[in-house]
């Protein structure tokens, strides 16, 4: 005979949890009658799922980890303190001399003006002639760097974008004029400056000061434009742009840091160029009505009878300051421009 189940019992079985089987006896939940659950006895609010405190202490919350910098990191940084006061001292040196008299600059050349004499640059304005030397300056720079800035982006464009048999070998020509000595220049640009009627002209110097810009200028552009996105130029022709509309509305606002950047180095290097101008532009007259800055500032300070006022040093110093302001000028009105122009040429 088969032995008979066992009888089944009324309750159903619990089901097992996983860490084992589910607890017997009484409920769970032994709170008053009526009371909510997520509420202590005394009315606050509990969390279901609060952590019991460990062995050895109340829990608490890590802190966020930061790297730590590696050592040596700021030495970079204490490395500018000297350059900048190398780059300062003669700045603040010069500002102060062009304050003091002639007396006062021999006997304490380091030393503080007595009292502020601003009309010190009325004179060196009027008197030293700076007036006339900054304004040829100001048009020969305006014209070498519009006509420089006007045919190395129309060559660089083209060097980039529309290859030709011998376009290589033009573009390295173009290179090859960086590494050419002005000096070894000198005698046949005399020649060729004289021969065209050009010498001791402003005219002259801008067609010199471009002729000489255009190497780099043609150089940096043609990297500038070889990193620019095709695509937009293609669906430009695809919407029925010509090829100096895609120059003009594509092509240009695209390279507009690439522009400044190169723009803002033809200025200071056409700014303070002095070899050619000194061999270019001889003196005409007594005033030296037709020099630019570089050259006025060494005649002041070469003549012979330059101490002609009790001020007469401090209008050389102060003819410094007042060459040096554009240039500080372009520079910090156009210094992201630059870095933005560096950088995009390197990073695409």
């Amino acid at each position: 005979m088969t032995p008979s189940p066992a009888p089944s019992s009324s309750t159903p079985a619990q089901p097992r949890s996983e860490l084992g089987s589910a607890p017997t006896g009484p409920a769970l939940d032994d709170r008053p009658a009526g009371e909510p659950a997520g509420h202590s006895p005394d009315g606050s609010a509990s969390s279901a799922t609060t952590a019991s405190p460990s062995a050895d202490g109340p829990h608490r919350p890590r802190r966020p980890h930061r790297p730590r910098r590696p050592r040596g990191s700021g030495l970079p940084h204490l490395m500018l303190v000297p350059w900048a006061l190398v780059v300062l001292v003669p700045l603040v040196w010069i500002l102060a001399s062009s304050l003091k008299t002639n007396e006062e600059i021999y006997n304490d050349p380091f030393g503080l003006p007595g009292e502020l004499r601003l009309g010190v640059y009325v004179d060196a304005w009027q008197q030293a002639n700076i007036g006339a030397f900054f304004t040829n300056t100001v048009i020969v720079v305006s014209g070498g760097v519009v006509l420089t800035m006007l045919l190395s982006v129309m060559t660089a464009y083209v060097m980039a974008r529309y290859p030709f048999p011998g376009s290589r070998v033009l573009y390295w020509l173009y290179l090859a004029g960086m590494t050419f000595p002005v000096f070894l220049a000198i005698v046949p640009l005399v020649r060729i400056v004289q021969g065209l009627g050009l010498f001791a002209t402003n005219l002259g110097l801008v067609l010199v000061y471009a002729a000489f810009s255009l190497p780099f200028s043609i150089f940096f552009l043609t990297g500038f434009f070889r990193t620019l996105p095709k695509e937009l130029a293609e669906a430009a022709f695809l919407d029925g742009a010509g090829h100096f509309g895609v120059f003009f509305r594509i092509m240009l606002p695209l390279a507009r840091p690439g522009l400044i950047s190169i723009g803002v180095f033809n200025v200071l290097g056409q700014w303070n160029q002095f070899l050619l101008p000194q061999v270019l532009n001889p003196q005409q007259d007594e005033e030296r009505s037709n020099f630019v800055l570089s050259q006025g500032l060494a005649a002041l300070a070469l003549g012979e009878n330059y101490e002609t006022s009790p001020t007469s040093m401090a209008q050389l110093f102060a003819g410094l300051i007042i060459s040096m302001l554009p240039v500080l000028v372009v520079y910090v009105l156009f210094q992201r421009q630059v870095q933005e122009g560096l950088s995009a040429g390197a990073l695409k």
